[in-house]
């Protein structure tokens, strides 16, 4: 029988349909053909971006030449324009304010067909000090509130290149999805004088059901309300509101458990399509008792629909602790040490 899950972080409620329910296979996809022609992320290429704001290189290399590990260049396409005020302003009775930001894209590696989880440890870890980096830069700036870094993997997840990369993008206002996570964290710690993410973590070991992998800082689970198949979450085990207050000995397992699930997911469910999003405290905010910093990670294996949209559920047609058990007991195959 179909379950109504709620959500313990903001309340929301997702549906459970054991009765649409699924085996790994039923959600594979035939692959689009790779489009091939030029790429503008790749080691040769680097005068067809903006010039590079960061590079891991060698050190007898020039900026934006080949030599590099990992880059990160302004987007060439900016969702938001990093000159100007923000000019806030009233038109009527709606606000409104001018589109400044910051959009910057971390460009994996320089080998066009290497893919995040066959990266070498040591060069994942470079990927997270490179974002680190970035967001502890990037929050000197008085007119940006929320940094938000997202990957999209695949055409269906919105990537509009093949060659791996990150995006980074910090905003004036902090992003209501944000808000909504940070309003329902600090209302459970108001109440409980605990921080969610912690009694998540706790509860998730003690039943030992929906845990996918875990090492010795870190810990991944299929979240108990899932909205989407094989939705995964990766949370330090230790509280830490924002990403970039992470220590540099953690790193090292962050990379290897990223590595693992998602080598895991590309695995069982023969690379697929997905988003994953970093999920940190506002700019300029204290350390938050009640907040507790994660990567959501979330494969593109279903489509929202009129009801998800009309009703704001949404509906996940395997259970969680099934997903979890079947990434738990997945080989990972050539994976990269």
């Amino acid at each position: 029988m179909p379950e109504l899950r709620r959500d313990p972080v903001i309340g929301r409620w997702v549906i459970i349909s054991t009765e649409r329910g699924k085996r790994p296979d039923d959600f594979k996809r035939e692959k689009r053909p790779a489009k091939g022609g030029f790429c503008p992320f790749c080691k040769g290429n680097e005068d067809k971006t903006p010039p590079e704001v960061l590079a891991f290189r060698d050190p007898l290399s020039l900026p934006d030449s080949p030599g590099w590990k990992v880059r990160v260049v302004p987007n060439k396409f900016p969702a938001l324009q990093i000159e100007g005020d923000l000019g806030k302003r009233a038109d009527g009775i709606y606000d409104m304010m001018r589109g400044v930001g910051a959009h910057e894209v971390l460009i994996e590696s320089p080998e066009h067909e290497q893919q995040l989880a066959d990266l070498p440890n040591d060069h994942v870890e470079s990927i997270f000090w490179a974002l680190r980096d970035r967001c502890i830069d990037l929050n000197k700036d008085s007119r940006f509130q929320y940094i938000l870094i997202f990957k999209n993997w695949g055409e269906d997840a919105g990537a509009s290149l093949e060659h791996s990369h990150m995006q980074l993008i910090a905003t004036p206002i902090i992003p209501k999805r944000a808000i909504e996570e940070l309003d329902g964290a600090k209302l459970h710690y108001q109440l409980k004088d605990r921080c969610i993410f912690c009694d998540i973590i706790e509860q998730e070991i003690d039943v030992d059901k929906r845990i996918i992998h875990q090492n010795e800082n870190f810990i991944a689970i299929a979240p108990y309300a899932s909205r989407f198949p094989f939705e995964t979450w990766v949370l330090p085990l230790k509280h830490i509101s924002a990403f970039e207050k992470t220590t540099a000995e953690w790193f090292v397992q962050l990379s290897d458990i990223m590595k693992t699930v998602l080598k895991k997911i590309s695995t069982i469910l023969d690379e697929p399509p997905f988003n994953f999003i970093i999920h940190t405290a506002p700019c300029k905010t204290p350390e938050l008792e009640y907040y507790h910093w994660h990567i959501e990670i979330m494969p593109k294996l279903t489509r929202v629909a009129g009801f998800e949209w009309g009703s704001g559920f949404y509906i996940n047609p395997i259970p969680p602790e099934d997903a979890a058990e079947t990434l738990r007991n997945t080989n990972e195959k050539n994976q990269a040490q």
